[in-house]
């Protein structure tokens, strides 16, 4: 990937060059990821990321880098633990917070990419509308508003928020 501190995903080997996200984008995401790194730790779960590059398919390469992320304890030491590189596969959760320049369309693209590599859940943070959409297998999907709960067990052991929370 290239230097000059913009951010890019590589996406069936072509490499897309993104939008800096603003500071709403910014604060929504690190709201999710202490959320889930606070539980991981509580728990033992598993371990959770912000803005790492996941290898999701080879030859041509796609490495995507969701807002936050998490990867199952188990699914952890069997891959070894901490990479230097690209983690090998999707996480069990991809979270991805919509931005400005995003549309709906490349949105929800993205969000089945991460289902159809092996994501258990994505979650999609809509700041303007405040929802959270939660993409599962087989197409499914789910909005969530407001003080509803938004449990993610099958994802990530035991983790259920509401989406205030996520929101901060």
């Amino acid at each position: 990937m290239p230097g000059g501190g913009e951010r890019h995903e590589l996406v069936r080997g072509e490499l897309r060059t993104m939008t800096q996200p603003g500071f709403e984008h910014g604060d929504i995401s690190l709201t999710v990821g202490f959320l889930l790194r606070a539980h991981a730790q509580a728990t033992g779960s598993g371990v959770a990321v912000g803005e790492t590059g996941f290898l999701l398919e080879r030859d041509p390469d796609t490495v995507r880098a969701p807002d936050a992320a998490f990867i199952s304890q188990g699914r952890y030491e069997a891959a070894g633990g901490a990479t230097k590189k690209y983690w090998p596969g999707a996480p069990d959760l991809a979270v991805e917070v919509i931005s400005p320049s995003d549309t709906f369309r490349e949105v929800q693209e993205k969000a089945r990419e991460w289902v159809a590599a092996g994501c258990v859940a994505v979650l999609v943070l809509d700041p303007e509308q405040r929802t959270a959409t939660v993409y599962r297998a087989g197409g499914d999907s789910h909005i969530y508003a407001g003080e509803e709960n938004v449990d993610l067990s099958d994802a990530v052991p035991g983790f259920a928020v509401t989406v205030a929370e996520l929101f901060g």
